[in-house]
């Protein structure tokens, strides 16, 4: 079972990681753009993201 979660930790690192190896200029202007967000939008972002994953989770599980 820790194989999977380092597995998954592992894909989540390569996949954070893309964005600014690619295109750092563009990255950082999202950033800028995150930062300017209120907190309640990043709560509600961060909810869809966490909903999302569990989907997919369950239904490639």
């Amino acid at each position: 079972m820790s194989d999977a979660w380092l597995l998954a930790l592992g894909l989540m690192l390569i996949f954070e990681g893309l964005m600014p190896m690619v295109a750092p200029l563009r990255w950082r202007r999202l950033f800028e753009q995150l930062m300017q967000m209120q907190d309640g939008q990043i709560r509600f972002f961060g909810l869809f993201m966490v909903l999302a994953g569990l989907i997919l989770v369950w239904w490639v599980g």
